[in-house]
C-alpha cells in the first residue's frame, strides 16, 4: 500500500481536517493556545497517520497506524463533543464534523479488520 491519496479514508481525512480548522477559527481568543491547537493536532494526526502507514513496508505495520489513527480520531471526537459542551461551537457546525467523523471511524474499522486477517 502505497499511494495513500486514493484511498478514500485518507481523503476524507483531509476533508476533516479542512472543517476542523474553518469550525476553530470561531472560538474563543482565550483557546487559541489550548484547545483549539489540541484540537486541530488531533484532526491532522488522522490523515498523517494514515499516510505514514501506507509508506511502510507491511501491512501489519499499516494496520498499526490505522489504529494510531483511530485513536486520534477518538480525541477528535471526545475534544469536539467538548468544545459543544463548552459554547465553543455551535450544534449545527458540530454536526458535520461529527457526521464525517464517525464515516470515518467506520472505515478505519473496516481496514483494520481487513488487515487483521493477513
Amino acid at each position: 500500500m502505497n499511494n495513500y491519496k486514493e484511498l478514500i479514508v485518507w481523503q476524507k481525512s483531509m476533508l476533516l481536517v479542512e472543517i476542523v480548522y474553518q469550525l476553530t477559527n470561531s472560538f474563543p481568543d482565550g483557546e487559541k493556545f489550548g484547545g483549539t491547537n489540541q484540537i486541530r493536532r488531533s484532526a491532522v494526526s488522522v490523515p498523517s497517520n494514515i499516510s505514514e502507514g501506507a509508506g511502510r513496508n507491511s501491512k501489519k505495520e499499516f494496520r498499526n497506524f490505522l489504529g494510531i489513527a483511530n485513536g486520534s480520531l477518538n480525541e477528535l471526537i471526545t475534544q469536539l463533543e467538548l468544545s459543544s459542551r463548552l459554547g465553543f461551537a455551535s450544534e449545527h457546525k458540530l454536526k458535520d464534523a461529527l457526521s464525517l467523523g464517525d464515516e470515518i471511524q467506520k472505515m478505519l474499522y473496516s481496514l483494520i479488520r481487513k488487515f487483521s486477517k493477513i
